[in-house]
């Protein structure tokens, strides 16, 4: 186990996946997330003048780092059969017309084009399982994400503006992994904290600055990374969240944690590295916590 949580330190953005996986059947997963979609065995097309040719049994389309043609992007709305979607560096700001026809799709991911908006007509990507938004111009989530019922795990950083919350996350009942990161949120993202499945939350750099103490609605947390944040304090009630056994908190503010981190069942690993905690409490910790890996 300390084997694994040793890795994890080196892999966040792969961490939830690398844990159900082995909890399941041992094989470690491809490192993109690009990789685990669309049928077993499909072949990822790169050309899109090619897939455009193709157009039916176009399961997965890689153009990343790509400038492409614009009258060959606004036919991949054509790609019905599409079930993976990777767009990067393709210094697009828009998305293709009959973007919304892609139904079939269960991953989209784009980093570094410069986007203002979510997908148009969000309900329409019923069976999306993965979404990924980096390095947008995107401001705020919008509440219809919502319908995106099966939606399993949602990733979005690196805008360097204020972004909004919507209260709707509250009623993505499959929403299990949970990653932002390089943006400014409220300072109370009191939203993310009622999403009922959440089983791993990433925050970094986010301008988190307090956590709800509502730990009882996180009943399949099990790992929580809140990291380079002014955060100060942890709610006592914590201990509430019974699956959590990977906490990492570093490069924030904390001098102490509440004695309640020992009610904990499940607990294997605490970070708490680049934090002012002082030698007492370091001492307090490790007499509280003999059988969990701490790092200072």
């Amino acid at each position: 186990m300390k084997q694994v949580i040793s890795t994890f330190l080196f892999a966040f953005n792969f961490v939830f996946f690398s844990f159900s996986l082995q909890s399941q059947n041992d094989k470690p997963l491809p490192k993109d997330p690009f990789e685990r979609y669309g049928p077993y065995g499909s072949s990822v097309q790169k050309d899109l003048k090619t897939a455009v040719a193709i157009e039916r049994n176009v399961y997965k389309l890689d153009l990343s780092y790509q400038k492409v043609d614009p009258k060959l992007y606004d036919k991949i709305g054509k790609l019905t059969d599409l079930q993976a979607l990777k767009l990067s560096g393709n210094e697009v700001t828009q998305y293709p017309k009959d973007f919304q026809s892609l139904y079939n799709l269960v991953f989209f991911a784009t980093y570094n084009n410069k986007f203002t908006t979510f997908p148009p007509e969000l309900g329409a990507y019923r069976n999306l399982n993965y979404l990924e938004l980096q390095h947008t111009l995107i401001d705020s989530i919008p509440s219809a994400i919502a319908y995106l019922s099966k939606l399993k795990t949602f990733k979005f950083g690196n805008t360097d503006d204020t972004l909004k919350l919507p209260e709707t996350f509250k009623f993505m009942k499959n929403l299990q992994d949970l990653t932002i990161e390089n943006c400014v949120m409220d300072s109370f993202p009191k939203q993310i904290f009622k999403i009922p499945n959440l089983n791993f939350l990433y925050l970094s750099n986010t301008n988190t600055h307090y956590l709800s103490k509502h730990f009882e609605r996180l009943q399949n947390l099990e790992l929580m990374i809140i990291e380079n944040n002014p955060i100060t304090s942890i709610p006592f009630d914590i201990y509430k969240a019974k699956k959590l056994r990977f906490i990492s908190l570093r490069n924030n503010k904390i001098t102490k944690l509440p004695d309640s981190i020992s009610q904990l069942p499940e607990l294997h690993f605490i970070d708490l590295s680049g934090n002012p905690m002082d030698a007492e409490e370091i001492e307090k910790l490790k007499a509280l916590l003999p059988g969990v890996e701490i790092k200072f």
